[in-house]
């Protein structure tokens, strides 16, 4: 076997042996704004508005804040 196909092969097992990054509240996240999208869908009907708003606190929080309105009506 030569070198190269060696490095390769090192180079491989050690990706596929790395430690895996933990998504769990990545998932969990995502499927609660999906649960907020459907209770505003169902009680503000399928025209609606999505305002977000982003912002880094201080202590290093992360704040994401959605906010749903009814569509208003063309004039």
């Amino acid at each position: 076997m030569s070198d190269g196909k060696r490095d390769l092969t090192a180079l491989m097992k050690s990706v596929i042996e790395a430690p895996k990054r933990d998504n769990t509240d990545y998932h969990h996240a995502i499927a609660e704004v999906r649960r907020a999208f459907a209770e505003a869908d169902a009680a503000l009907g399928p025209d609606i508005r999505v305002r977000t708003k982003r912002k880094w606190k201080r202590n290093g929080d992360y704040v994401v804040k959605l906010t749903f309105r009814k569509k208003a009506p063309d004039a």
